[in-house]
């Protein structure tokens, strides 16, 4: 068969990815990152936190309820513009991380990377380094080792996964009750589903897609680059030393020293492929910026330890930013260009919409109200020629307790607000009531008065003011 009619291959084969463990201040910090973000995720739900009216647990989106309890802050449905601006601000706070530091948030912060990161560490625990680990790839399934550690590992890879779904319903329901309805089979049908769907998700994202995620399926590594500039820090391999004018070579005989290499024109680079091997998207960083590149800085590490070793100068690969990398004498160091457009947009933005966010929670009321005038029909005039209008009050109490309201009318004469029997409106914790009121008003008055205002209190003194109209006409 001649070349032309073989069958093409539409995807190129998956070559998987062996990282090669590594220390340094990246690795350390990376792995202070995945302790932390896993101290808070698995321990929020067990963390214990007195209220009155609610399930004593830190954190709990307490969804029959419809409201969120969070520490002290009790939010509710109404709030949901406090999710909106959140939401806000993460973006925002992505595009201006992203714009100083580039992919910052993927090489430390992201989900995907911290549960990536929790997988390889397990896999390099029960397979040993990446030399015995792709040995064990080669081996048949016939192996004895083979089969006894890959399956320990998956089989930690499924534990890891499951705890992982499991606490995250733990999120929205009292932890201590929803385990042991969880294992007595007394659970919510959705309980089970949920920790199904996301321990399956969790294995396949962080066990067998990995990179492919990043690569793929998460979009941000494509519109990364819309958010770069040359000012951004990002992983730079420094060609122009480690290349010199005769490329890079192995440190053999005749060229181990700095002298020795730039006499013969050769570069710092002694092409020992570990900043290859480390990397947990499987690049070379050599061959220059890609999007594929996360930003973790292993590779960063690895070099440093590789010049540190041969007593060369570290920072062949190192956080730097193309307008410094390009300069005829590159400053040292790490160096923030923040004074554009860009980024001191992001960060007024970012600024602004936090202050506000903050803003609002601490000067939040102890109850939420409205207040309409029912409009069919808008007005009503009675036997004895008086007119009549007629409003609708709904007051939500998220004061955190039950409490006890009053309401009044100001600007109006004695008598003319009726709200029935409710001389006093008891409300519950994160309910609702709604009061019909009426205001009658002779003919003479009806036609002087245009507003007058709703004021409503509560037993701690919490007082709101609203204007309203009368219709006469």
């Amino acid at each position: 068969m001649s070349d032309s009619a073989k069958p093409q291959e539409l995807y190129a084969k998956r070559i998987p990815i062996v990282p090669r463990s590594i220390t340094g201040p990246f690795r350390n910090f990376k792995t202070a990152i995945l302790v932390l973000a896993y101290a808070v995720y698995f321990g929020l739900p067990w963390l214990p936190w007195q209220r009155a009216d609610g399930a004593s647990q830190a954190v709990m989106f307490d969804i029959p309820g419809r409201r969120y309890l969070l520490f002290d802050l009790v939010v509710h449905p109404q709030e949901v513009f406090w999710l909106a601006l959140l939401l806000f601000i993460a973006a925002v706070l992505l595009f201006f991380v992203t714009a100083l530091v580039g992919r910052a948030f993927c090489g430390y912060f992201c989900f995907q990377t911290l549960w990536t990161d929790a997988f390889i560490w397990i896999e390099h625990l029960i397979q040993g380094e990446r030399p015995n680990r792709m040995k064990l790839m080669r081996e048949p399934w016939s192996n004895k080792e083979k089969l006894l550690k890959v399956g320990l590992t998956r089989l930690l890879w499924w534990l890891l996964s499951f705890w992982t779904a499991l606490t995250f319903i733990l999120y929205f329901g009292y932890a201590p009750e929803l385990v042991v309805d969880f294992f007595t089979g007394q659970g919510a049908g959705a309980a089970y589903i949920t920790t199904l769907a996301l321990t399956v998700t969790t294995y396949l994202a962080a066990g067998m897609l990995r990179e492919h995620v990043c690569m793929f399926i998460c979009p941000y590594g494509r519109f990364q680059s819309a958010m770069y500039d040359p000012g951004t820090l990002s992983v730079h391999y420094d060609k122009r030393r480690g290349e010199g004018t005769a490329g890079r070579s192995a440190a053999r005989a005749g060229l181990r020293t700095l002298e020795e290499r730039h006499a013969q024109g050769h570069g710092d680079c002694i092409d020992c492929g570990l900043c290859v091997q480390v990397c947990p998207v499987g690049i070379d960083i050599r061959q220059g910026m890609q999007f594929k590149c996360i930003s973790c800085g292993l590779c960063i590490d690895a070099c440093n330890n590789i010049m540190a070793k041969m007593q060369y100068p570290k920072g062949l690969i190192r956080y730097d930013s193309e307008t410094n990398l390009v300069a005829a004498q590159p400053r040292p160091g790490l160096h923030l260009e923040w004074k554009n457009v860009k980024v001191l947009g992001y960060g007024a933005s970012l600024v602004l919409m936090t202050g506000y966010l903050f803003y609002s929670i601490a000067t939040r009321q102890s109850f939420d109200h409205s207040i309409q005038q029912i409009r069919q029909p808008l007005f009503v005039t009675l036997s004895d020629g008086s007119i009549r209008n007629r409003y609708q009050i709904r007051l939500t109490n998220i004061s955190g307790h039950e409490e006890t309201y009053t309401i009044e009318a100001r600007g109006l004469p004695a008598g003319a607000l009726d709200i029935g029997s409710f001389k006093q409106v008891v409300v519950k914790n994160g309910k609702s009531v709604i009061v019909q009121a009426s205001v009658k008003l002779d003919p003479a008055r009806a036609q002087r008065l245009d507003q007058f205002e709703f004021v409503i209190r509560n037993s701690q003194g919490d007082t709101v003011v609203d204007e309203a109209r009368f219709f006469a006409k």
